[in-house]
This record gives structure tokens, sequence and C-alpha cells, in this order.
């Protein structure tokens, strides 16, 4: 392989960007880095072939197919999918071990530090901060998901003003459909289309019946899942979740 695409490979895994690497499967065929962010590099490719590269890299799983009259092979780099969840809560507690079982990195963000504590979440990488003052640093890229969990608006409306307009792949936010309705007045005073704030998922999680901080985490990382490996979790959601 090219130096030129190794080091390309290694920066924007760093910078958590999803990559895939095609090659034919012929001796000295030609070989092109697809990136998410429409960055591409090495010899341009059919555009089936391009779609089949963008579609590996949205599924993280390697493809062999055909295009062109050759044989190609998409190797897959995506970052690993991860968690921000804004609110130091028993349910993101609860979250954190399912998140870490099913390979998902989770970062916790939350200004009151007397709840965001090792001790808390141990081996969760921790922001004690207001949103809006880390989220950038962050990142809010496509293969993470956000969850708005405090039901303090000073903290979720800022972060969720910023997620939907992001590639996040998952918004969601906890409360009622009733404190959702107020959740939306305010996002459209400040001035949020419809469209945007039509992407957050609320109620929060499939509809399982949750009662506890667990269930409710279950249902919320289950309906995370789904729309990450689905699209969409809406044929699977019939009445909002308890909490």
């Amino acid at each position: 392989m090219d130096a030129t695409l190794i080091r390309r490979i290694a920066a924007d895994r760093a910078a958590r960007r999803g990559l895939a690497l095609v090659s034919a499967l012929t001796p000295g065929g030609p070989t092109a880095l697809i990136a998410d962010n429409g960055d591409d590099a090495g010899a341009p490719l059919p555009d089936a072939l391009h779609d089949a590269a963008l579609a590996a890299i949205r599924d993280d799983r390697a493809a062999t197919v055909e295009a062109d009259g050759r044989r190609w092979f998409i190797n897959v780099f995506a970052p690993r999918p991860r968690l921000i969840v804004i609110g130091a809560v028993h349910i993101a507690q609860a979250l954190a071990p399912m998140a870490a079982a099913i390979g998902y990195d989770m970062v916790v963000v939350d200004p009151r530090g007397a709840f965001l504590t090792p001790e808390r979440f141990p081996g969760v990488t921790a922001h004690v901060a207001w949103p809006e003052d880390v989220l950038g640093e962050i990142g809010l890229d496509g293969a993470s998901a956000m969850l708005a969990l405090t039901h303090d608006p000073k903290l979720d409306d800022p972060a969720l003003q910023m997620a939907v307009t992001s590639d996040l792949f998952y918004i969601g936010a906890l409360g009622s459909s009733r404190t959702h309705g107020k959740r939306v007045a305010r996002l459209q005073e400040a001035g949020i289309d419809a469209g945007r704030i039509a992407r957050i998922h609320a109620p929060i999680g499939l509809a399982i019946g949750a009662r506890t901080a667990p269930e409710i985490a279950l249902s919320i990382l289950s309906e995370v899942v789904a729309v990450r490996r689905t699209g969409s979790a809406a044929s699977l959601r019939q009445r909002p979740p308890k909490g």
C-alpha cells in the first residue's frame, strides 16, 4: 500500500472519520480510499463501487463486490461507535456497562462535578463542563449518538441545538411527550427548523414498558442499536417508555 494512504488512514482514524480502502483483486489493480466526508483519495472508482464503499462504512463491515468487470475488496476502517451522554444521572450509570459490553465508547458531559465522579462512572470519559463548551471539542461525528438525559433545559437544549445540525446517527431526549412538546417549542424559538428538530427521538427508547433506570437504559440502547443497524426504529415503537 502507498505510504501516503497509510498515513491518511492513521490520521482519519485518529479524527474518528470513517474510511474504506477499495482494492481490485487483480495484480497491479487500482486502489482508492473512500471517506464518509467525501475527501477521497487514490484512483477514481465507478459510481456503484463508490456507493458500495460508503455503505460498507455505514455497516462497519468489509465486503467483496463485482464492478466494472473486476472483483474488488472493500476493507473498512470505521471509528468505534460512541454514546455522548448529557447528564451524569442514574440512567447514565446503568448505560455505561451495557454500552461497554456491546463495544460502544461512552462520554458523559455534566457541569455538576458532584455527580460526574470516577466512583459513579468508572472507566468512562468524563467532561465536567457545560455541553456547549465541550461538544465542539468532542466532535459530533456520524459514528456517535447523543442522549440528553437531564430533564434540565439549561443542559439539554444547548446540546440538542448542536446535535441536530451535526452528523450524529442518533439523537434522543428523555421525557414524556408533553415534556418534549415544550422542548420543541423552545428549540423553535431558538431558530431551529422543524426538520432538524424531527431528528430527535423523544420520548427516548423503545417501548418495552421500562420503569427502573437499568430497564430504561436497556430501552435506550436498544433503540440506538436499531437505528445504527437498520436506519430506523419506527416499526419497533408503540408507546413511550416510562421514566
